[in-house]
């Protein structure tokens, strides 16, 4: 899905002022004031279950992505119920949130109005959080039982630029049993989720890759110390409970203050994808305001002035004096030194569905004069509509380019979506023209089908065949599951066009078929026709069995006459002779 977002929230002077406008907004729109951009959260803050509580994420990194300037405006609608939030509206694209999506954080804000009223908890606020902690699980990219079609991992946390913890859960829901990765829409950590989980849909499952439990489990989170979201003091406690940034902070207020100006639903899968991720290494740029007065020029030490005597600006516009030998100089960044991303050498990326790509993606970081540049990270998004992911699950993967400039990516995992999507390969934290390629999922295929078994399909006319078609597909000799096929009674050998009497299959309605499409074998490559009848015809007939790849299968069925000459009459019985007959002759006398 190409991403729609073209801001990437930076740590500098523009992040801060969009920020600081979204922080005053709320603070006129709340009761309480704006107490500052200190959090009032205490850390090591004690959890429900009594364990120590650091974050919901363990404060892994998050879109940065600011909503655009202008918000929609609301249309409220008289049918609406009341919400804590505002009515939602028609507007721009970023303000569309995918329905399964939208109808998760909804549901949540009701069941929290009704167990914690005291918090307030707002949709929008859920909403926010959601946009910045997956992009609205990607976009949408949910079943329609609100689970995500790929888990959504974040990153190890291991430690290294990231916090350490370790593995909780025995790697059930990150498939990490080494450290923990926060999961799901919602990004929860499996420590956290262990406690603070919840069943949103009524499956009986808490599970943090569904949307409703996800949803669910954040509110509650929320709400979790009585913190009352209606107040300035309240939603930054929260906010912060959430992941303790207040760069983090000011990214979910932005979103919140801009949804509550109005949201609009869109299909699922076509909401926007943001790109910034706060794991960007793009040097930040101060957010203290500068001093008043004048810098001394960097890396040159300053001349003391005289006792009593005032130092001499330096004229505006002259040029800053070299540095003196053993200054410190700002040297660049291998990130800054890039001009271009060029291909390694990446074969064609073509997979079977369901199957691992046998190449992976290798991109070499280039200077303008054509050397490679090492140390430099590579983000490798998968864009377009697919379900395949990378080894592990994920749509995005970074990874830092070797000794040569090149950075191999995770190998590609084709789902069973066929058809071309593209993996884009950005620089992280630098602004240039990202490389794509293109890769392609094709159907599962077989080349041979035979019966299962050798039994003749007879039956008589008018009635059913005993016994069923089975088949087994094989490609290159080995089990070929979940492949297309289609099932034919055909006219000919040389003819295939489908036979209008003789066998057939029944639909649902019990209406006589005579081709059946949609079929595909079973895991171990095994595909069992429904039952055929046979009409009045009389005969031999074929039946063609196909499937991708080209394997084909001819079988032979046989239609005999109903046996309908009279039964023949039982022998009569011999008559018992006569008492004369059985009498010995009267000897004469």
């Amino acid at each position: 899905m190409t991403a729609h977002f073209g801001r990437r929230l930076r740590k500098g002077a523009a992040t801060t002022a969009v920020a600081a406008a979204v922080v005053a907004a709320l603070s006129a729109s709340q009761a309480p004031a704006v107490t500052g951009g200190h959090r009032t959260l205490a850390t090591d803050q004690a959890t429900p279950d009594g364990t120590t509580d650091h974050s919901a994420t363990g404060d892994s990194p998050y879109y940065t992505d600011l909503p655009p300037l202008s918000s929609p405006l609301p249309s409220p609608s008289a049918s609406q119920p009341p919400s804590i939030g505002t009515p939602v509206s028609m507007g721009e694209a970023e303000a569309g949130i995918p329905a399964t999506i939208l109808d998760a954080y909804k549901k949540a804000e009701t069941e929290l109005a009704s167990s914690k009223p005291g918090c307030n908890l707002p949709w929008q606020l859920l909403a926010a959080i959601g946009k910045v902690e997956s992009g609205q699980a990607r976009g949408g990219q949910v079943d329609a039982n609100g689970t995500t079609t790929s888990k959504i991992l974040g990153p190890a946390l291991d430690g290294n630029g990231f916090a350490l913890i370790k593995d909780t859960d025995h790697g059930l829901y990150d498939g990490n049993s080494t450290y923990d990765q926060a999961v799901g829409p919602m990004q929860f950590i499996p420590s956290t989720w262990a406690w603070a989980g919840r069943d949103g849909n009524g499956d009986g499952v808490k599970d943090p890759n569904n949307i409703y439990d996800a949803a669910l489990a954040a509110g509650h989170y929320l709400c979790r110390n009585d913190w009352n979201l209606s107040t300035d003091a309240g939603m930054r406690s929260a906010i912060l409970s959430y992941n303790n940034s207040t760069d983090y902070l000011n990214t979910v207020l932005s979103w919140l203050e801009y949804y509550r100006k109005g949201t609009h639903s869109v299909p699922d899968g076509t909401g926007s994808l943001p790109s910034g991720r706060s794991d960007d290494n793009t040097p930040s740029i101060p957010t203290t305001p500068p001093s008043s007065s004048t810098p001394s020029t960097p890396g040159t030490p300053s001349t003391p002035s005289k006792p009593g005597t005032p130092s001499t600006p330096s004229k505006p516009g002259t040029p800053t004096a070299p540095s003196t030998p053993g200054s410190p100089t700002q040297t660049p960044t291998p990130t800054d030194t890039v001009a271009k991303l060029a291909d390694a050498g990446t074969a064609k990326l073509t997979a079977v569905a369901g199957e691992q790509f046998g190449k992976k993606i290798s991109t070499k970081a280039v200077t303008s004069a054509g050397k490679t540049v090492a140390k430099v990270r590579i983000r490798f998004t998968i864009v377009g509509t697919t379900d395949a992911t990378f080894t592990g699950g994920e749509k995005v993967a970074t990874v830092t380019t070797n000794a040569s400039g090149v950075a191999v990516a995770p190998a590609l995992q084709a789902g069973e979506t066929t058809g071309d999507f593209t993996v884009r390969a950005t620089v992280v934290g630098r602004t240039i023209a990202g490389l794509d390629y293109a890769a392609s999922v094709t159907p599962r295929v077989a080349d041979t089908l035979v019966r299962t078994s050798t039994t003749a399909l007879t039956c008589t006319a008018g009635g059913e065949f005993a016994d069923q078609v089975e088949v087994k597909a094989t490609e290159n000799g080995a089990v070929a599951d979940k492949v297309a096929a289609t099932a034919t009674l055909i006219k000919a050998a040389d003819d295939a066009t489908e036979n209008d009497k003789g066998p057939y299959f029944k639909d649902a309605d019990g209406k006589t078929v005579r081709t059946l499409t949609g079929l595909a074998t079973d895991a171990d490559g095994l595909l069992k026709l429904p039952k055929l009848y046979a009409d009045d015809t009389t005969g031999t007939f074929l039946l063609r069995v196909t499937t991708t790849g080209g394997a084909t299968l001819t079988v032979e069925l046989t239609v005999t006459a109903a046996d309908t000459a009279p039964a023949s009459p039982s022998p009569s019985p011999s008559p018992s002779p006569s008492p004369s007959a059985s009498t010995s002759a009267s000897p004469s006398a």
